[in-house]
Formats: C-alpha cells, structure tokens, sequence
C-alpha cells in the first residue's frame, strides 16, 4: 500500500493552493494550506508535516523568512520553495540556508512530483541512515574499519584471526592511518573482550612519570608519592594493554618492560612485592622499530618480543578508494554530533578530497570534514566548505609536490569538460533539471548549484 504523507501547501494565490491541494489529495497525500508564512509556522509547530511546498513571495512573513524559523523548529523537515523565474537566484541561496529544493513557477505538475518524492525518499533515507549509526556506535563490530581497499581488507582478515590468539602484536604506520582503531579491534574481538582496554602514549609523558604511571609506585616512593597507586598493568589485568608511540619508550624503561613480557610480573616503584598479571600487550609505532634497533635506540630483544605478529597499515595516499568512503562516513557522523541534515558531497569537492596528499591521513580527513559540516550551510557539502588550500589545489607540506589532479590548469580544463557536459544534458532533455540531475548522477540540489556556478540559465 502506497504511504500517505502530510504536505503543508503555503501560497498566497488561491488557485495555486487549489491546484495543489487537488493534485496532492488524488495522489492519496493528506494536505495542509496556509495562505503566508504567519499562518504556515503555526500550522507546521501544530501539525509537524513531512514536507512543505512553499512560495517565496508572501504578504505578512515571506517564505525566506518563514524558511528560517522553520528549521529553528525542525531542521529534519524538508521545504521545497515556489518562485517565479526572475527570483531563480534567491531560491539559490535559499538552498544554501537550508532548502531543500525550489520549482520554478509556472511548473510542471509530474516535476513538482518528482521532486516532492524525492524529498520524502530522502527524508526516509535520512531516518536509517541516522539508524546505521546509532546501531554502529552502540556495537563493536568490524564494520567500524571503514575500507574498499585489498590491502586493508586483507588486514582486517589477519586482525580477525590475530584477536583469537595471545600474541604480542606491534602495529605501525604513520600518525593517523588508525592504529589505534586496529588494536582496538583486535581486543574487543579477542577472549578479553570482557576486560579492560588501556591505552597510554609513551610520547606524552617524561620518564619518571610514565614509569609510574605503567608499574605504580608505593606510599612515599619519590616525593609526591603520598599513597600507594596501581599502575596500568595492574589496572589491564584481564584485558589488553596498548603502549602507543612505543619507539619513544626510554632504555631504563625498555629492560623493565621486556620482563613483563617474559615472566607476566613487575614491583611497583619503591616496592619489593612481586605483582602478576594477565595481560596482552600490543604496540604501535610510526617509527621503523628495525632502524631504531640498528641506530642503539631500541633494545633488540624487546624489539623481537613486541615483532611476534606485525601489522603495517598503508597511508591514506596509497588507499584512495577509502576516502570517499570515509569521507561521507565523516560527514554524517558529524553531521548527527552538530544536528545537521547534511546529505552529500558535491563531486567537485569529492574529487579535491581524492587528489589531496593527505599527510596527516585519516585523522586529518576527519579533521577536514568536521570543518566543513560546520562551515556549510546547506544540505550539501560544496568545494567552498573546504580549506582554501583544498581549493587552491595547494598542499599542506610546504615543498611538497602538487598532485596533477589539483593544478590549475588540469582543474580549469575539468572545469570547462563539467560545463560542457552540463549543457549537453540539458539539451537532451529540453532544459528539464529533473531528468538531467537523473542522467548525471548527482542530485536536482547539486545540479542547481552548478547551473548557477557555471552561469547556466
């Protein structure tokens, strides 16, 4: 059975709301008509509507005006404006407030339908997408390792069998690649999935304070020590220690770590009680552990106690099937956080995001795309939303090459072929936006955008 949708109709002309309250009635929708925006707000805080079809020239409080305060209301409720072909450009930059679409008057009845559907499948689509992720952020799974990368599919394969074992496992890569994310999979799907999961940065603490904080220390060990402290491998007991940054680890350190990994016992600092424990030990590094062994700066027994399993993870740069994956997971993970509706990256912006270096990796994806799910303003995530050095086709290493994809001159020739195609899409369906968005993929809200970009009428 088809579903009925409430769809509130705000127009001042009498005809037009008859018109559509007699279309939309047929099609089996329940209607709601308000004659200006006064009488539309109450209306829409009254009855929450799924959709609303409004104009933009209105006595009282004119549907610009009323666009705003609905979405202080509802955000997640999509509005589709009304307006008259000389008034094209201000239902634009009402899309980048928040419409969801506009029609241009006089419009086409099957047009208007598509684009109401349209906004109700999103709206649907949006309410399970909200889901997913509250179901993924409720549950560990190995759905969380986001890729459509071989190479990291095959790590995620040894991870799943890795995490049945007791092996010491040394993960390494360069900041950001997810590390942690890997050790964090390995030990909730391990048999210590009940027992505690500790992480601590070697890096991040001075000798004699990351020394207490991993073995503890008694009452009146060093000046401070006003009591007796459990360390991390006590607190891990049962469960999974992560020693991050563990190339930083100082020698003194290293010999005390090393009988921990052969006997499983430690004193705490300024004691004499031998304490065993029931841990794993897993490390991470964006060093190469064999060079600091050559170089005497780290202990090569430790080394091979930590090496007895060893994953590398790639850089993002080697793995540019991830990042539109990972970036659209970004968005609406950050777009949830801030309550925004955002629902897609416009394909300029997807194709900057895919020829950037990213040196920072996925960290700094993420970094990047929590920036523009706060600078949009819309429902799209635009090149504008980026960093200008993301627009400028510059990168963030000073000195470092700049990928073909981002100079300028391929980027003007990419856009000029994106115009050319445009038209002609256009041309094929006598100028319906509708059925071109459909031939070229992207949405009658991107298509909009990039008419007005490229100066389309």
């Amino acid at each position: 059975m088809k579903p009925m949708y409430r769809i509130l109709i705000v127009d001042d002309e009498e005809n037009v709301r008859l018109m559509l309250n007699t279309a939309f009635t047929l099609s089996g929708h329940h209607t709601l008509c308000a004659r200006n925006g006064v009488e539309a707000l109450q209306l829409f805080r009254d009855s929450q509507p799924d959709v609303v079809l409004m104009d933009i020239r209105m006595p009282e409080l004119n549907g610009l005006e009323a666009l705003q305060q609905m979405h202080a209301i509802n955000p997640k409720i999509p509005v589709v404006l009304m307006t008259a072909y000389a008034a094209v450009e201000t239902a634009v930059e009402a899309l980048r407030k928040g419409a969801f679409d506009y029609v241009i008057k006089p419009f086409d009845l099957e047009e208007l339908n598509m684009v109401i559907n349209r906004a109700l499948q999103l709206q649907s689509m949006k309410e399970e997408i909200r889901e997913l992720h509250q179901a993924l952020s409720e549950s560990w799974q190995w759905g969380h390792i986001l890729t459509n990368t071989p190479c990291m599919m095959e790590i995620c394969r040894d991870t799943a069998k890795i995490a049945l074992s007791n092996a010491n496992v040394l993960i390494s890569g360069e900041s950001g690649t997810g590390k942690e994310l890997i050790a964090r999979a390995i030990h909730y799907h391990s048999r210590r999935a009940s027992g505690p999961f500790i992480k601590i940065n070697c890096a991040a603490l001075p000798d004699s304070l990351l020394e207490s904080e991993l073995f503890g220390h008694e009452k009146g060990a060093f000046t401070g020590a006003q009591g007796l402290r459990q360390g991390l491998f006590e607190r891990a007991h049962h469960g999974t220690l992560l020693l991050d940054e563990i190339g930083e680890m100082p020698l003194n350190l290293q010999v005390k770590l090393l009988r921990v990994l052969q006997e499983r016992e430690f004193e705490r600092v300024g004691g004499n009680q031998t304490i065993k424990v029931d841990i794993r030990i897993l490390a991470a590094t964006n060093r190469n552990l064999a060079e600091s062994v050559a170089q005497g700066q780290f202990r090569e027994d430790l080394f091979y106690r930590l090496n007895v399993i060893h994953l590398e993870i790639p850089p993002l740069r080697q793995r540019p099937g991830d990042v539109p994956l990972l970036a659209n997971h970004f968005v609406q993970k950050f777009a949830s956080e801030n309550q925004r509706d955002i629902i897609e990256i416009d394909p300029l912006a997807l194709a900057l995001l895919n020829a950037w270096p990213w040196p920072g990796n996925v960290r700094e994806l993420a970094n990047i795309m929590e920036r523009a799910v706060i600078m949009s303003t819309g429902v799209v995530i635009f090149a504008e939303d980026l960093p200008l050095e993301f627009q400028r086709g510059s990168t963030v290493q000073e000195g470092a090459p700049i990928p073909a994809a981002m100079q300028g001159s391929l980027k003007e020739a990419v856009k000029a072929y994106e115009k050319q195609l445009l038209l002609s899409a256009l041309a094929r369906h006598d100028g319906n936006r509708t059925h071109t968005a459909l031939e070229l993929g992207i949405s009658r809200r991107a298509l909009m955008y990039k008419l007005q970009e490229y100066g389309i009428d």
